[in-house]
């Protein structure tokens, strides 16, 4: 009989020690999902259009911020930095992404939308690899770009045709690189596309081609130019070394909703600048040992 009582006290207390385990564990499952939830109250539906040189690390940031907010849905299109502040200025989308400020593009009343800075970017000149030119000087390149000098053996490479392929006007890498290259004088003209990845493409496949492209896109199917024997790289943007760069904006209008306020601070966060921004080629704003304004006036921050 006491054994009997024995082995019915131990198996209370197993019982017991279950329950508890279980009830921990329920409490630890629903404290979880409580967790998740809290992570992902955000929702909504956000579209942004605009620069083609912002377009792959919004869409990628977009991707991961969705991930954890599977509630809103993001929307990335190009279209270029005019189209980006047009719609956003009109009120049709919820972003427009552009190289430029808004007070540089005609038309655009930049005190109805707001700026917010997620990135800088540099560009400079590429060409075909087989031009056999890997320097300008910026006088070299602003007569090319003007149509002054037509050959590459002008400027030391092959005796080849060379092919100006531009941007489209209404452009934010455009309306930077010819800020920054051509000192008010006339682009020539030339064949015009309105991406940076279609541009890309183009120099790459047409002999004696040469355009200018964001960091980003710079890839081994180019060659990359100096300029005045300055490369083009991230640590000579920050100081303003390289002259040829911009921040890349996305305007919104004065009032926004939660989903696209959530949005651009995830882009403007530390892990984003310290992690996708560096990726994929794009320069952390926090680097930025210098600041241009409106008026592509640099000074020391």
């Amino acid at each position: 009989m006491k054994k009997g009582i024995l082995i019915g006290a131990i198996v209370m207390t197993l019982g017991a020690v279950l329950a508890g385990c279980g009830n921990q564990s329920a409490s630890s499952k629903s404290s979880s999902a409580k967790g998740q939830q809290q992570t992902s109250t955000t929702s909504g539906k956000v579209v942004a259009v605009g620069s083609t040189a912002l377009q792959p690390l919004a869409e990628a940031v977009a991707k991961d911020y969705t991930a954890k907010h599977p509630n809103v849905s993001i929307n990335i299109q190009g279209g270029g930095s005019g189209t980006g502040l047009g719609q956003v200025a009109q009120g049709s989308v919820n972003i427009g992404n552009s190289d430029i400020f808004a007070e540089q593009k005609s038309g655009i009343d930049a005190s109805k939308i707001v700026d917010h800075q997620v990135a800088v970017v540099g560009m400079g000149p590429v060409a075909n690899k087989d031009v056999g030119v890997k320097n300008l000087t910026m006088s070299q390149l602003r007569d090319i770009f003007t149509g002054k000098i037509t050959n590459w053996k002008e400027v030391g490479g092959k005796d080849q045709k060379i092919t100006v392929v531009n941007r489209a006007e209404g452009s934010g890498t455009r309306a930077t690189f010819e800020a920054a290259v051509l000192d008010g004088k006339a682009a020539v003209k030339s064949l015009e596309q309105d991406s940076n990845g279609t541009v890309q493409k183009i120099v790459a496949t047409t002999p004696g081609a040469i355009s200018y492209l964001a960091f980003s896109y710079f890839n081994s199917d180019i060659q990359s130019l100096s300029v005045d024997g300055v490369q083009p790289t991230d640590a000579n943007v920050t100081t303003d070394k390289w002259k040829i760069w911009s921040y890349e904006h996305m305007y919104t209008p004065t009032k926004i909703d939660a989903a696209t306020k959530d949005f651009i601070k995830y882009m403007q966060s530390a892990d984003v600048q310290k992690g996708a921004v560096k990726k994929l080629g794009y320069i952390n704003i926090h680097d930025m040992k210098v600041v241009k304004d409106a008026n592509n006036k640099v000074t020391d921050k």
